[in-house]
């Protein structure tokens, strides 16, 4: 499952970075990248997504994403990322979980990550260790697709 998430995560790179849409090559954020990937390997998402602030909720402290996240996918253990598993960032110490990606490239000092992100679009970063440093959560998708 891990490496065909990898794949069509790969199919989105250089979507615009668009809030709260979700279609290839159109637009798209981070969250609506996670979506696209999901239609692509399960057909229609868990469950409608609400509109939502591009401050996903920090003023009022609600974990949304963490939640949804918890609601859907499977707790990856610990170690090194495995392609295909979701990354949940914190921005900010102290903020909410905000962010998304897929990482892709498990090699040491060469893992990456695909991630819409905010004047670049859907790209694929380099999981660089401040990056590792604000991943709070992974998650592998369910078997079933």
């Amino acid at each position: 499952m891990g490496l065909r998430a990898v794949g069509i995560a790969r199919q989105w790179i250089g979507t615009p970075y668009l809030h709260q849409a979700s279609v290839r090559g159109v637009g798209t954020d981070c969250l609506g990248l996670l979506r696209g990937i999901w239609r692509a390997l399960y057909g229609e998402e868990p469950e409608a997504v609400p509109p939502y602030t591009a401050d996903w909720a920090e003023p009022a402290r609600q974990e949304r994403l963490w939640q949804a996240a918890e609601r859907h996918l499977l707790r990856a253990p610990d170690g090194v990322p495995a392609p295909g598993q979701v990354l949940l960032f914190r921005m900010r110490a102290g903020s909410i979980a905000k962010h998304l990606g897929i990482s892709a490239e498990p090699a040491p000092g060469h893992m990456t990550f695909i991630h819409a992100y905010t004047g670049h679009g859907v790209i694929e970063s380099p999981l660089s260790t401040p990056w590792q440093r604000r991943i709070v959560a992974r998650f592998t998708f369910p078997a079933g697709a």
